[in-house]
């Protein structure tokens, strides 16, 4: 217990420390590149902390076990939506530019339709997985092209470049030693939340729909908060989008390209219709209307957001130990 209850303390202690150093890398890169904080927080973020998630469905795939890789990828993202951006417009209001809601978001929708149809026949096939690792490719090369920070927050970038020069391999460093000590300090934790868990005789199944599903999120939860609270508030949204669209197409087409996943009916109905329902109330919450002139997430929206995320846990939950029982 003693030994679980320090994992969880060192755990956290190390998540919050590499989040703040992910970020800082991730900013510095951005800005040295000339790139947005959104292009930065979708493909460096986004990605690199979904690539657990692209390792598990691959090996899942291999195992000829289908199931699990899409429950993976469509749970994960109904954490990134529900749980990650709730719980970060809570801590700190999430400020978006009109062009991601109304652009990058819209297209997160039309992969998830895009998905779903493939989905619809309770699997997917190589050919499936292979327009899902096409349109990924194709978005990757549209989202460079088009990523490039505004001429003149350009401008401005290069101004604060003249006065202090930013050393790229020290923030590629922090980058990657942040990211690498996020993964590592989050498996940490999870292990010891289980055991402790374990001690206390909770039941394998509800540490799975809990502690490990939450736990695999932490990542992304981390790097979004402090994104926020630095006021990076592109990167945190990208941090999401970019991680939902890596698990859609990426993980989901890599499943698939390694052998036909053949799935029960219940991840179309109940999980992939979750994440088209989310994906509709966040570009709802975000949109600017006339009370919010910008794309905007505040405290009562994340709420909303979070408790999504509840309600879903506690009907697998329950759906789960009904099942068992």
């Amino acid at each position: 217990m003693t030994l679980a209850i320090l994992a969880i303390i060192f755990g956290i202690f190390a998540l919050v420390k590499s989040a703040d150093l992910f970020v800082e890398g991730a900013s510095g890169t951005a800005e040295y590149f000339g790139m947005s904080e959104f292009l930065i927080g979708m493909l460096i973020l986004g990605f690199g902390t979904s690539a657990p998630e692209l390792l598990v469905s691959a090996s899942a795939s291999i195992d000829g076990n289908g199931a699990l890789a899409l429950g993976n990828a469509y749970g994960s993202n109904i954490a990134n939506i529900a749980l990650i951006l709730g719980v970060t417009a809570i801590i700190s209001p999430v400020v978006i530019q009109r062009k991601i809601v109304k652009g990058d978001m819209p297209r997160l929708l039309g992969i998830t339709i895009l998905s779903a149809c493939l989905l619809w026949d309770y699997s997917i096939s190589r050919i499936d997985a292979w327009i899902l690792l096409a349109v990924f490719f194709a978005f990757i090369v549209y989202a460079v092209k088009t990523g490039k920070s505004e001429p003149d927050k350009k401008a401005e970038t290069d101004k604060e470049k003249e006065e202090k020069p930013i050393v790229i391999w020290k923030e590629i460093v922090k980058l990657t030693a942040g990211l690498l000590i996020l993964v590592g300090s989050s498996k940490l934790l999870v292990w010891g939340a289980v055991e402790i868990a374990h001690i206390l005789k909770v039941s394998d199944l509800l540490i799975g729909l809990t502690v490990v599903a939450i736990g695999t999120s932490l990542p992304e939860l981390a790097s979004s908060i402090t994104a926020s609270i630095k006021g990076n508030n592109d990167m945190a949204i990208g941090n999401v989008v970019g991680s939902n669209i890596f698990n859609t197409l990426a993980v989901v087409g890599l499943a698939g390209a390694i052998g036909e996943v053949n799935t029960e009916p219940e991840i179309l109905y109940r999980d992939m219709s979750m994440v088209l329902f989310l994906t509709l109330l966040l570009i709802i919450v975000s949109f600017p209307f006339i009370r919010k002139p910008e794309g905007f997430i505040n405290r009562y929206e994340g709420v909303v957001l979070l408790c999504s995320y509840i309600a879903y846990t506690v009907y697998l939950i329950a759906t789960a130990t009904g099942s068992a029982g």
